[in-house]
């Protein structure tokens, strides 16, 4: 016996640099073998439950199920209880009885062991019986799940308050209950060796260009790594520049965000255990837009998307100016707000570039603190911290008062992006205009903005580019980068991969045509 256990240990396990791999073997006519070979597999795994008992009150039969995964009141009500009656069967008849007993929705066959495994680590249990080369995977997973809540990095005034949550299946569902159409396509892959997450790739068929998705799935297809625990993981394995501080993937939490950019083209990457979904292809200007921008007048989205482009350049250029201004270029100032710089900087030691890297780097600090703490003191610590420490840097001769000013007004400039993951790409950026603001002057800061704009202009998304379509210009998909057109004016999609389908709406849509 034990010398058919090592036999069946080395069949199905292989070391290969300390790695235990699962062969793609095909069950067993035997019965016995198949439940040792499993029992192998799941070798001191407490939670992994085998469930024997007499199928039709004459056959051996084990069900094989993860504890916390599984509804076991499920398996004891519709699995053992109908399964346990005595009924007179044949080994012919034995799958047409079992799917007539089974009262579950969801009954699928499998043929191999890594089928067996990937059905057990979903939740489905497994049955297994004598006098049947296959097994059975019953749709009985059943864990906790967190409830679908408001997303708390994408918050709005108007709009949906639902957002996505860890479950797959019910970001699937969010998805499906928007947008109703059966040309909306999910394909689903497993990544990791030892995870097995779950991917789906979402888009609208029809709309997508095929070229588009088949590179997703092409790169997608391409991983192979011990796990993916986080979209993030997905993201810096497929993106074309992972040494770009920008992102040429958008991640958001909101499903009615995810269904607008699946109606313009693009594709959806949904990962199981985490909230945020992946989209691609995107531009620099999709870090600008807001949800919220398509929920209120377009006059005043418009505007609004202006004072973000303004605060855009406040938050990269506004500490880099003050550094150029005050060490090379004192001239630009006028003479009464020179003197009164003047009279506030006389007791600092400190040039202006160290005075503002204190500062920047103190006010980065806090943000960071004011995110790690509890949510009921951390942004009490924050504000209070910065106005404590500011005060107290200014009275002790640290920092001038201009220097808080300058630093606290860059600090709500970098609130003003929607998209959390561009403001640390613009705060990461502002360090090094500091530099060669310090170094340069405003040469040293047109310098950097040439690198910044040469650098954007070569980033890809998919084959997109960056900072289309400024860049290359296409004027007729400006309606709504710089500014937000009214709904009747955004007639065709942006011009993606392919020119797939690029009429929206059908003609004479504005509310000004006579109907």
């Amino acid at each position: 016996m034990i010398r058919n256990k090592h036999k069946l240990l080395r069949t199905f396990k292989s070391k290969k640099n300390d790695e235990i791999n699962v062969r793609q073997d095909p069950l067993y006519d035997n019965y016995g073998q198949n439940i040792e070979a499993l029992e192998l597999i799941y070798d001191n795994c407490s939670d992994v439950i085998f469930r024997s008992f007499l199928l039709f009150g004459n056959t051996r039969a084990t069900i094989i199920y993860i504890e916390g995964l599984t509804d076991k009141e499920g398996i004891e009500n519709f699995v053992l209880v109908p399964l346990m009656e005595k009924v007179s069967t044949t080994e012919q008849s034995i799958n047409d009885v079992i799917d007539d007993k089974i009262p579950v929705s969801k009954v699928n066959k499998v043929i191999s062991f890594q089928q067996c495994i990937d059905s057990i680590s979903s939740g489905n249990p497994i049955l297994i019986s004598e006098g049947v080369k296959a097994g059975f995977s019953l749709g009985l997973a059943k864990w906790e799940k967190r409830s679908i809540e408001e997303p708390t990095a994408e918050v709005g005034i108007k709009g949906p308050r639902e957002g996505f949550n860890e479950s797959i299946e019910i970001s699937k569902s969010q998805l499906r209950r928007i947008i109703k159409s059966p040309s909306l396509k999910m394909l689903s892959l497993k990544i990791g060796r030892y995870t097995n997450t779950t991917i789906v790739i979402t888009y609208i068929e029809g709309i997508a260009d095929q070229t588009l998705i088949d590179e997703i799935v092409s790169r997608l297809t391409g991983i192979e790594v011990d796990g993916i625990l986080e979209s993030e993981y997905i993201e810096e394995l497929i993106e074309d520049n992972p040494f770009s501080p920008f992102p040429q993937i958008l991640s958001t939490e909101r499903p009615d965000v995810v269904c607008s950019n699946l109606l313009e083209g693009r594709v959806g990457i949904l990962v199981e255990g985490t909230p945020f979904c992946l989209i691609a292809p995107i531009s620099f200007f999709s870090l600008i837009q807001s949800h919220e921008d398509y929920y209120q007048r377009f006059i005043v989205s418009s505007a609004i998307r202006w004072l973000r482009y303004l605060f855009l350049g406040i938050s990269l250029l506004l500490p880099s100016f003050y550094v150029a201004i005050m060490t090379f270029h004192q001239e630009m100032v006028p003479t009464n707000l020179l003197l009164s710089m003047a009279a506030s900087r006389e007791p600092i030691p400190f040039p202006s570039i160290v005075e503002v890297l204190i500062m920047e780097v103190s006010f980065e600090a806090l943000r960071e603190a004011g995110v790690r703490l509890p949510k009921q003191i951390g942004a009490a610590v924050s504000i209070v911290g910065a106005l404590v420490i500011g005060q107290a840097a200014v009275q002790a001769g640290l920092v001038s008062s201009p220097m808080v000013i300058v630093v606290a007004i860059t600090g709500i400039a970098s609130f003003m992006l929607p998209r959390y993951i561009a403001g640390i790409a613009i705060r990461l950026l502002r360090f090094p205009m500091i530099l060669l603001a310090g170094s340069l002057g405003l040469v040293g800061i047109m310098l950097g903005i040439i690198l910044i704009v040469i650098h954007l202009c070569s980033l890809r998304s998919f084959g997109v580019p960056y900072l289309a379509p400024l860049a290359p210009l296409k004027t007729e998909e400006l309606k709504d980068v710089l500014w937000r057109a009214p709904f009747w004016m955004m007639d065709t999609r942006p011009h993606l991969t392919g020119k797939t389908n690029l009429n929206r709406q059908s003609d004479g849509q504005s509310p000004k045509n006579d109907k």
